[in-house]
């Protein structure tokens, strides 16, 4: 299997994205990155995935309407059968290409069988500095949502 640890989505933001303020809905974005958190999990992975999910969505910038928009996801993370992908969402000017960050996030996916259990994924080894850093960020969201799980499932038990 040919894995690839990073794609890019690259397309402009049409009219049909806005919402009531003439901006991007985030709900938009959220698919957006969705989208490019399954097509980088699926090939990494080589399976069927599922969103299980998104950590430390950060909006910075409203994207317009006829700017550019680059979608990057790659490997953070991997586990027995999950991996967390950092999504990072760029907008611009499609005449100058100059990119500004719009928002970011780690979304966390459980690679499937057919059947729909959960099966191993390839390891993933953060090579570079930045790698490193964003592995490290990964595993500290996973835990931050396993730890709100645990204190949801605590509150409602009680």
């Amino acid at each position: 299997m040919n894995q690839q640890s990073e794609l890019v989505f690259r397309f402009l933001a049409e009219p049909t994205d806005v919402n009531f303020g003439g901006k991007v809905h985030g709900g938009i974005v959220m698919k957006w990155i969705d989208q490019a958190g399954y097509a980088c999990a699926a090939g990494w992975s080589g399976s069927y995935c599922v969103t299980v999910s998104v950590a430390g969505v950060r909006f910075k910038r409203p994207i317009l309407v006829g700017q550019v928009v680059e979608v990057t996801a790659q490997i953070a993370h991997t586990g027995k059968t999950s991996m967390q992908i950092f999504i990072r969402v760029k907008c611009g000017d499609p005449q100058n290409n100059i990119l500004s960050e719009s928002n970011h996030c780690i979304i966390s996916f459980i690679a499937m069988d057919k059947a729909g259990y959960p099966v191993p994924v390839p390891q993933f080894k953060a090579q570079t500095k930045e790698q490193k850093k964003l592995e490290q960020y990964a595993i500290k969201m996973k835990e931050i949502a396993i730890e709100t799980e645990s204190l949801l499932h605590r509150t409602v038990e009680e």
